[in-house]
């Protein structure tokens, strides 16, 4: 049981802060916070990401150009450019890598205002820290494993965050419904999105790119955006209220 509760955890603790500050704040900055909550943020996400842990500077700028060139050649990643959602993924971790690194030239309106911080992300994103990580849930596992079928979770823990971005980045492009039809391949995974905290109303997000909350019917609950009211209700951080335009 110990297992089980330690990679859900792990699960929506690190898909919170992926959500929260990596993509509704760093790519699209539906919100803002002080320096500090920043930083104190940063080193959340590293804490509950651990092993998988992603740059919020590497991941803004690669979803804004997913936004700016959705479902063509430049989309960072797309099922309809990508043989296999392997070779998506491969492909997402090269262009990463060299936005982070800056290997290539980016276009200024994917950088502005960005959150950055070098040297943490340096720490966090070493080899020595996704090793330290990767100790720790192994060893966790060896204390509280108490069926051989837990050990197949352990993987999981490894590579929690290019998980989710699989769910999202191709089976959020494949399977689901619509509510707006767009010159795009996005669709809503659940009508209750119970796994990915609402980031699966992305159908809902491709129209709505700067919306805090991705739920648009009434049943579409977006978890993350009550966490974010709640935050902003007692001034973790302010919360840019815009209004849905369908025209």
């Amino acid at each position: 049981m110990a297992v089980i509760i330690f990679v859900l955890v792990l699960w929506y603790g690190g898909l919170f802060f992926q959500s929260f500050f990596l993509h509704r704040y760093a790519a699209h900055q539906v919100f803002t916070m002080s320096k500090t909550m920043e930083r104190i943020t940063f080193i959340l996400t590293w804490i509950f990401q651990g092993s998988s842990y992603l740059s919020a500077y590497g991941y803004g700028v690669m979803h804004r150009m997913h936004h700016a060139y959705t479902d063509t050649d430049k989309d960072p990643h797309s099922p309809s450019h990508d043989a296999n959602l392997f070779a998506m993924m491969w492909r997402t971790k090269n262009i990463y890598q060299d936005i982070n690194k800056e290997r290539i030239a980016i276009d200024q309106r994917f950088t502005k205002n960005v959150p950055q911080w070098k040297a943490f992300d340096k720490f966090a994103s070493s080899r020595i820290s996704r090793v330290l990580w990767i100790s720790m849930y192994i060893l966790f596992f060896a204390l509280f494993t108490t069926a051989t079928w837990q050990w197949a979770l352990l993987p999981i823990t490894f590579l929690m965050a290019p998980i989710h971005g699989v769910i999202i980045n191709w089976f959020g492009h494949i399977y689901g419904y619509v509510n707006y039809q767009m010159k795009n391949t996005s669709k809503n995974l659940f009508r209750f999105d119970f796994l990915m905290m609402g980031e699966g109303y992305h159908n809902n997000h491709h129209r709505h790119a700067n919306r805090a909350n991705f739920g648009v019917k009434w049943y579409e609950i977006d978890v993350t955006y009550v966490i974010i009211r709640l935050l902003d209700a007692f001034g973790f951080i302010q919360l840019k209220r815009i209004a849905i335009k369908d025209k």
